[in-house]
């Protein structure tokens, strides 16, 4: 029987993608989707997954929400979260996507560190969405989400002779 992409029979290889070239993969999918479903953990120890709408700024995700949802009074008792990112597919050969592992911290707007964050995020299209001036900016709280370990999963990377799941760290330079 004819196969489309007989480079993904048998056993995925096993050997790790040269850091640059991870990061470069990790920052493309970053930057080039906007929605994650982020987990994090019920007082009585359940997790709560939700769909966010996020950006990026290097490997750190950050979205806005409200102080009274339940995934930010989960993270005030608990800040670890875990998001998933994933890339549309078709097929097994065309997914691509990261978990990413690690804490979050929520910046409320007057926080001088939040500033940094705003910059980049994409927001002048939810206010016109919303029928808000572009010229009043969001007053909302952002939260932000450092991985301690990124999962990135491509099956494409099977076809150069790489394990088709990678693991990031954080180097020291980047903590």
């Amino acid at each position: 029987m004819p196969s489309t992409n007989p480079w993904l029979h048998g056993p995925a290889p096993e050997r790790e993608l040269p850091r640059d070239q991870l990061e470069e993969r990790i920052l493309n999918l970053l930057s080039t989707q906007n929605l994650a479903v982020v987990a994090t953990i019920n007082a009585d120890g359940s997790p709560s997954a939700t769909p966010v709408r996020y950006g990026s700024l290097g490997f750190e995700v950050f979205y806005t929400s409200w102080n009274a949802s339940v995934k930010s009074r989960n993270l005030r008792r608990d800040p670890r979260i875990s998001a998933g990112i994933v890339s549309p597919l078709v097929g097994l050969a065309s997914s691509r996507g990261a978990q990413l592992f690690g804490t979050a911290r929520t910046l409320e707007r007057d926080d001088p560190e939040a500033d940094r964050y705003w910059e980049t995020f994409r927001w002048q299209a939810d206010h016109v969405e919303r029928g808000r001036a572009i010229d009043d900016p969001p007053r909302d709280p952002l939260t932000v989400i450092t991985p301690s370990r990124i999962l990135y999963t491509e099956h494409w990377l099977r076809r150069s002779g790489f394990a088709p799941r990678q693991t990031w760290r954080p180097d020291r330079a980047q903590l």
